[in-house]
Parts: structure tokens; sequence; C-alpha cells
């Protein structure tokens, strides 16, 4: 990754600040504060904002940027304080629902925020908010059945087969991927033809391959591909009936692009608990089915259920896809330049 801004033409330098994490777990509250590690962690951390920011104000006092444009991150807080300092305008993006800590902090000072979801979803003054969606990779569009077709043709995927993606994220999340090992066995019983490619992250290919093995027959594995990394989410989206998928804010915007029906589970272990109110939002609007770990843990058949249930209604899994596309924005990386260009002058 540290190497993206160095290759990317459209680049022209690269500089570095100091940053630092302030470290806070949802669900933890007050028992955060008897931990000495993440308490001198944080410390340390509050040290490097405060070295950051006398970089930034450096930084930007000699190049003197028309507009500044913060993403989020914690590095965002020592440039953003510093541009306010300056008087030198800034815009800030929120791809979740919740705004991060770090566009929280600096956000008084933004010139326009620019978020992901309908403005009125955040707690950012209105007139100062804009809707510009996320930006993808031009490979994420609307799946027509023409393209559908295609992208199973690349995959070998028999194009009559109901086909479940299944993505966990980088490096997987163990708990979905149990769940959903659990579950394949019983629909590929029900549906025999049923297609189901697996994303279960680098760090679980091993441990998956083999509890896959325990539980699958010899006719029921050859109707399964277990994955360690995918650099094609697109191929393997669009080729799919049913996506199982985290509540990322960036997975959600790929899958509305492609207009795909998703069952949603977020993660309820990050900070704010952003996935799950991601999720929430989407699930209110009639965009996606969503189930949360405790209801897997409670019901281990209640994945199957579900599944088999979307997978036996074709006009459901068509509505939820509808539903989910309007959210989708093709010219989120548009928008945003025109927000940025304006600001800047």
């Amino acid at each position: 990754m540290g190497d993206i801004p160095a290759k990317d033409p459209n680049i022209d330098k690269v500089f570095t600040v100091r940053a630092g994490k302030f470290r806070r777990y949802h669900g933890q509250g007050w028992r955060q504060l008897l931990d000495v590690k993440t308490n001198l962690l944080n410390l340390r951390d509050g040290i490097f904002v405060l070295v950051g920011l006398v970089q930034s104000w450096r930084l930007l006092r000699a190049i003197r940027p028309q507009v500044i444009f913060v993403k989020g991150g914690f590095v965002g807080v020592p440039v953003g304080l510093a541009a306010a300092r300056l008087k030198i305008p800034f815009v800030t993006h929120d791809s979740d629902s919740i705004p991060g800590l770090a566009n929280r902090i600096i956000g008084r000072w933004a010139s326009v925020h620019a978020v992901a979801l309908p403005k009125g979803v955040y707690d950012y003054p209105q007139d100062k908010t804009e809707t510009v969606g996320i930006p993808l990779s031009s490979h994420f569009e609307y799946v027509t059945p023409a393209l559908k077709k295609h992208y199973r043709t690349l995959l070998k995927v028999p194009q009559a087969a109901p086909m479940i993606f299944v993505i966990g994220g980088g490096l997987g999340a163990q708990r979905v991927n149990h769940a959903v090992a659990q579950a394949i066995p019983h629909l590929m019983q029900e549906f025999p033809n049923l297609y189901v490619v697996h994303g279960v992250g680098r760090a679980n290919h091993a441990v998956m391959e083999q509890e896959y093995a325990r539980n699958l027959t010899e006719a029921q594995a050859p109707r399964l591909e277990v994955k360690d990394f995918i650099s094609d989410v697109y191929r393997y989206g669009g080729a799919a009936d049913i996506v199982i998928t985290r509540a990322g804010a960036t997975n959600l915007a790929e899958f509305a692009m492609q207009g795909k029906a998703c069952v949603i589970i977020p993660s309820p272990y990050l900070t704010s608990g952003h996935q799950t109110k991601n999720a929430e939002f989407l699930r209110d609007a009639g965009a996606g089915v969503v189930l949360s770990e405790s209801e897997l843990a409670e019901d281990p058949n209640r994945l199957a259920k579900q599944l088999s249930t979307l997978l036996k209604d074709t006009k459901l899994q068509q509505s939820l896809g509808e539903k989910l596309h309007e959210f989708a924005h093709e010219d989120a990386a548009h928008r945003l330049a025109m927000l940025l260009l304006r600001q800047a002058k």
C-alpha cells in the first residue's frame, strides 16, 4: 500500500507527517480505562499528534495548497488542525454512516463535509454537507443479465446454477466464515446445483479448507471454491445471485453499484459500531437482509434458513438488489473532484 502514491502518475509528491491513533473499542466502555497498555499507547500517540501538528503547519505553510482533502483516519487530525490555523480550506469525506473520530475532531473547521449516504443521516451542519457517494473502481458497474452471463463464463460457473459469493473482508472474518461453513452443506443438499465461492482471507485459508473437507460430501465439494485473496471482487460479485458481506462502507457501495442482493453481517467490535449502523440503515430501507453475529450464535441454522428463503425467491433477490442500487452513485469520483475544484477556487 505504501508504494501506491509513489507509483501513481497523478501524484506529484508524497510527504510524511507524524500522527497518532486513539484506541477505543466498541462495547468495552469504562473497562478500557483499566487497560494499561492501551493507555500508554494512547499517551504516546498523543505526543505523535503534537509532533505531526508542527510538521503539518510547516509543510502547509511552505506549499500553500488551495484546498486539502481529508479522507479520514488519524493522519487527518494534525493536517486538518494546521490547515484551520493557516486558514486553508479543507474538505472531509465520510464513507460510513457514523463519521470517524478524526473527521469529528477537525470537522468544525471544514469548508464542506462530503458524505456517502443521504446527508440527513449525518450530524454535520446540513448547509455544509454534500452527498457524493464513494469513489469506486471503474470495474464496478450495474450488472445486467448479459454482464452476469459474461462473468460466469469467465469464472466457469454454470449459467443456470444459483450462486452465493461470500466475502468477509481483506483478512476474512472467522466468525462469519464458520457460520457460512456450517450453512453451506445444508444448502447444497437442498439445492443440488448450488455453487459457492467463499473468500476466507489468507490467515484462515488452511483452517477453512479443512472445515469444508470435513463437512462436504464428495459430490458437493466440486461446487465450492475457497479463496484466500480475491483481487477481482467485481467478477465474483457480478456472477453471484446472493452476496454475503460485512457492512464495510466500500464493500456495500461496490455491491450497491452492481445491484446485488446482500446478506449483511456487521462486525460488532469496530469503533462506534459504524458497521452496525451502516447495516441498519440499509435494512430499514429494504435494501439488504441483516443478520447479527449474536443471532447466528443463538441459532446455528439461522443463516442457512435465511439463504434458503432468498434462493427460492428470485423476486426478493431482485427487489433487494434494486433498492440497494438506489444508494449507488455512479459519478461519485466526478462529484468529489468537482467539489474540490470549487473549493480551490
